[in-house]
């Protein structure tokens, strides 16, 4: 079996899921919003939670996409760009999806183990290429800081803190990050 067809079939459910949102909504329900099965669904994903890891690690990997494209400026503009596009509304959503699913993950839920396998790797592995093409010596540890920060501070946002305090937050984590360098 090709990968193209999930693949596919991915797409369309991160498409009606960013439309019609997530919450509870069955496998059936989903399946429905993007014009499929549940038993495709099924077939592609092996559960419910097997898809909404896949729609988790598409996502991340659409975020990495993007930051990997962002070279241009500082070290500190990457990171307030790479801020903006994971804390910005429209991603919400699927940010809820991203802790629900690792916490799915780590009771060890059918689906989800290679969420787990995968969780700050791509980030840190991502970073490095990006900061090398910058001529920017990679600091994995630090790398990782940030992408610490980055979640806790999302968690901070679904929790219903002030975007701007959230926001000033992390750019306090930038010039923190400056300094540092």
């Amino acid at each position: 079996m090709t990968s193209e067809p999930r693949d596919a079939l991915l797409a369309k459910v991160i498409e009606a899921v960013a439309k019609d949102g997530l919450a509870d909504r069955s496998l059936r329900e989903i399946a429905a919003s993007a014009g499929t099965s549940h038993r495709m669904l099924l077939y592609h994903f092996g559960s419910r939670e097997g898809l909404l890891a896949a729609i988790v690690t598409a996502i991340e990997a659409q975020q990495r996409a993007a930051m990997t494209e962002t070279t241009d400026g500082t070290a500190a503009e990457v990171m307030t760009a790479v801020w903006e596009r994971v804390s910005s509304p429209e991603l919400r959503p699927f940010v809820r999806l991203f802790f629900e699913v690792f916490a799915l993950a780590t009771r060890g839920a059918t689906g989800t183990g290679e969420l787990l396998e995968s969780l700050t790797t791509p980030w840190l592995d991502d970073a490095t290429e990006v900061a090398t093409r910058m001529g920017v010596t990679p600091d994995r540890a630090a790398m990782r800081l940030g992408v610490a920060v980055s979640r806790g501070l999302l968690l901070d946002l679904l929790a219903g803190a002030p975007q701007d305090e959230v926001d000033e937050a992390y750019r306090l984590f930038v010039r923190l990050s400056e300094a540092y360098t």
